[in-house]
């Protein structure tokens, strides 16, 4: 069994070729610090190079998903200097750092599954943002709450939301900083299901990730590259990815190992 790595603000198990990655500082609704953002991105860098890895599920402690940044590290980022554009120059180096620990969800090439619970603010909407799915249960509320500080939300949020809900409904959260509940992010599409309690939701996306983690996971991974590829570019652009990454990825071991396992009416077993 591969050992996983230990993090002061991440708890990560792995089981079943499934690695849960909880955020880990209850006491604070999981507020983000600044172990938590380099931390999310060694997590799942290690998930991406760990073959062992076929599906992560990010998830959180305690009664919230995620508070956003902690408040502390906010202040931080306000980076002083005698010279305005030098202190400015340091801003914009820790904002790029910011949306490189998040992107990591996105550029790990293993399907990342968000189930989220309680509050879901700021910084952890940009953050799941970048997960391939989002489920909640019932007590989940969303809010984009950057704008409550005075500032423009800037590590993804405001560039991810617009292709997964509404663009006027993110214009509204945006713009007001209002809490969207469990119902309204399903009716307008931003989470896949919601369910009645925590234990619910956790069963459920354990299940979800199981049955990914049984697919060929060569396949899985490709799957996901050129989903991410065609959502940022024109359709022909995606036929043309798609059919030049078969070319070169598609493994005929595993689609006989499919084929045969259909045939025999028993579970594929493929390598990592």
């Amino acid at each position: 069994m591969t050992e996983v790595p230990f993090y002061s603000t991440l708890q990560l198990t792995l089981a079943d070729k499934i690695l849960e990655v909880k955020l880990n500082r209850p006491e604070s609704a999981n507020a983000m610090n600044a172990p938590m953002w380099t931390e999310l991105q060694s997590a799942f860098e290690w998930a991406d190079a760990c073959s062992e890895v076929r599906v992560v599920i990010l998830t959180g402690a305690g009664k919230h998903f995620c508070a956003g940044i902690d408040l502390a590290l906010f202040k931080d980022t306000l980076a002083e200097h005698q010279d305005p554009a030098r202190a400015a120059e340091m801003f914009l180096k820790n904002v790029r750092g910011l949306q490189a620990n998040l992107k990591a969800l996105q550029n790990c090439s293993k399907p990342v599954l968000a189930a989220m619970h309680g509050a879901i603010v700021g910084g952890a909407i940009d953050m799941t943002c970048y997960a391939d799915m989002r489920y909640v249960d019932a007590s989940a509320r969303f809010c984009v709450k950057e704008i409550d500080i005075g500032i423009v939300a800037d590590v993804g949020t405001l560039q991810n939301l617009p292709s997964l809900i509404p663009e006027g409904l993110v214009r509204e959260l945006a713009y007001t900083g209002r809490y969207m509940d469990a119902q309204e992010a399903l009716s307008a599409g931003l989470v896949n299901t919601v369910f009645d309690d925590h234990n619910a939701m956790m069963k459920g996306v354990w299940s979800i990730a199981a049955s990914i983690a049984a697919k060929s996971p060569l396949a899985i991974r490709g799957t996901k590259q050129v989903i991410n590829y065609s959502r940022d570019h024109s359709v022909d652009d995606g036929l043309e990815y798609v059919a030049l990454w078969n070319a070169a990825m598609m493994s005929k071991v595993d689609v006989q190992e499919a084929m045969t396992a259909t045939l025999e009416k028993r579970q594929a077993n493929f390598e990592d």
